[in-house]
């Protein structure tokens, strides 16, 4: 399909620069098939699912995975974005012309690494000097990863380190947040399992590639970028049991649906699963995992946006967007959030 089926205005003013406080107070957008609108905030979420049903969690943990050094009198700016082994992780590179493999890029706080290898889509392999865990060395000389239309607005501060991370963060590795789940606290959870909600998580790391542009006239061009997930045995069992019982397994976020969808086969049984997926979803896709998503409002042109209206219809999320831009609602990471009903 062409790429520019996928565009829409955006207003700067609706992009959030912060998230709503409390967490749970932000705007909630349903959407269903061919329901009207509704105008909601994300605690009312309760009363908008069945008995049964279940949340679908990302428990990844945000990375402070950005990186500022020198290469002799060169300034690199690196941002991480998928693990490679205990030492070397794939990176994308900010002034990377300046860089040879081999090249050693000092970091600060006793930080350094060294340039091995250039890839084909212009990240390098950086190898981490040391002992440490490189983590405990991001925690020294790294900042959050903060989306380019929030740090290009507003310099990264303390404040992030709590904000960009999920109340369900325990596995490091994600240099993104699965921002649908930062919209979650503790009385919502209690309000939910009230109502006979329940929860189950998964792991993926999301990458810095969920940021890239598409740069392509027509979808079928489009290299996705590999991120890791696993689910475990366990899980995808009481998953399956949910939709065999004729209740809904709801994604919340775009990071939880890929992973369930990546892990499903033709016969809508979801597997235990292990690895790099690099599953894109356009419209025509048939979706054998979930039966609802819960995500916030996603970027022109972006694979995120390919992924709702092929959920949706791509007229009923285009109107579902310009409907909460013409009502005010907050876009982007530390935006506002709806609910996908099909």
């Amino acid at each position: 399909m062409r790429v520019d089926l996928f565009d829409f205005e955006l207003p700067t003013e609706n992009i959030a620069l912060r998230p709503a406080r409390p967490r749970d107070s932000a705007r909630l957008l349903g959407v269903s098939h061919d329901g009207p609108l509704r105008d909601l905030i994300v605690r009312d979420l309760p009363l908008l699912l069945n008995p049964g049903d279940v949340l679908v969690f990302n428990d990844t943990r945000v990375i402070p995975a950005q990186l500022e050094g020198q290469r002799g009198d060169a300034r690199i700016g690196a941002t991480l974005h998928k693990r490679i082994d205990l030492r070397r992780w794939q990176a994308f590179v900010r002034n990377a012309k300046r860089l040879r493999t081999g090249d050693i890029i000092e970091f600060g706080a006793g930080v350094s690494s060294v340039a091995e290898e250039r890839h084909a889509d212009g990240s390098w392999t950086l190898f981490f000097a040391g002992d440490e865990p490189v983590e405990v060395l991001l925690e020294r000389a790294g900042r959050m990863p903060l989306p380019p239309y929030i740090a290009g607005k507003r310099p990264t501060d303390d404040q992030d380190r709590t904000d960009y991370q999920t109340m369900f963060a325990t596995k490091d590795g994600a240099v993104a947040a699965p921002t649908a789940a930062l919209h979650f606290t503790p009385e919502l959870l209690e309000g939910l399992s009230a109502r006979g909600v329940k929860t189950e998580t998964l792991t993926l790391h999301v990458g810095a590639g969920t940021f890239l542009p598409v740069k392509v006239d027509d979808t079928d061009d489009h290299a996705m970028h590999a991120e890791w997930g696993t689910i475990d045995g366990p899980t995808a069992d009481r998953l399956n049991a949910v939709r065999a019982g004729g209740n809904r397994v709801i994604a919340v976020g775009t990071t939880s649906l890929r992973l369930l969808e990546s892990a499903t086969g033709e016969d809508n049984v979801i597997r235990p699963f292990e690895g790099d997926t690099s599953i894109f979803i356009t419209p025509g896709y048939t979706f054998r995992a979930i039966d609802g998503l819960m995500t916030n409002f996603h970027l022109p042109k972006s694979t995120l946006f390919m992924l709702v209206s092929a959920l949706m219809g791509r007229e009923r999320m285009q109107a579902a967007y310009a409907h909460a831009i013409a009502k005010g609602y907050r876009f982007y990471s530390y935006g506002d959030s709806s609910l996908l009903l099909p």
